[in-house]
């Protein structure tokens, strides 16, 4: 069964990066709160190529390969797809190169919708939407095919997706950093541990993992 999953990274005190540029697009604290993701050996392979074996291999990156995990279909919003900083460019097609590591169908949430499809290398093909996140949501889950939709972000998708009580597993890394600025991740998300269980992991690197699942069918 298809079940619509996220993974977001916060802050000890609850936020997430804001504030991205074209030269910077996820924000100046995204280095802070992503690094142990990033030191993963799960990020070296599927993010830069890198097979030679680089990278930590303990509770991290075990929660870093589970994200790439029977991944059908992706939905995004249009500052994740980068459309703010690049709205007038027809050429720009995304932050990730000629290769994106999604090698799915992708849906990204524009204003800026109908506009092309787009088809990538590796088996990544964006689509622009500028419908309801109920209707996107169930175009992904019927390309995906019986396998997962993940919701990849930015932070404002994947809050909108859980305010609808759309998400069956989040997954949020939770960075030993306090950063007092950015968007807070939780306001307005009350009583979800009440729909999910709610379990947490503390990694090598200090890093705590902290995910909610539905224990009911939808």
């Amino acid at each position: 069964m298809t079940r619509v999953r996220i993974d977001m990274f916060a802050s000890l005190d609850g936020y997430t990066s804001s504030g991205g540029t074209p030269e910077n697009p996820m924000g100046e604290d995204w280095g802070r709160l992503t690094a142990a993701w990033a030191a993963t050996r799960t990020f070296h392979e599927r993010i830069f190529g890198d097979t030679s074996g680089k990278g930590t291999t303990g509770v991290d990156d075990a929660y870093g390969a589970a994200h790439f995990e029977d991944i059908g279909a992706e939905i995004m919003g249009a500052g994740m797809f980068g459309l703010h900083a690049y709205p007038d460019d027809p050429e720009w097609k995304g932050w990730w190169g000629d290769r994106p590591p999604f090698g799915t169908p992708v849906y990204v949430l524009t204003h800026t919708a109908p506009r092309p499809s787009i088809e990538m290398q590796g088996g990544t093909t964006f689509h622009f939407r500028n419908t309801a996140i109920e209707d996107v949501l169930a175009e992904a889950a019927e390309a995906a095919g019986g396998r997962d939709v993940r919701v990849g972000g930015g932070v404002s998708t994947a809050r909108a997706f859980l305010r609808a009580g759309l998400v069956d597993d989040l997954h949020v890394m939770i960075a030993p950093i306090l950063l007092g600025r950015g968007t807070r991740v939780w306001d307005d998300l009350h009583g979800l541990e009440l729909t999910h269980q709610v379990k947490t992991e503390v990694a090598e690197s200090g890093t705590i993992h902290v995910t909610f699942t539905r224990q009911d069918d939808k």
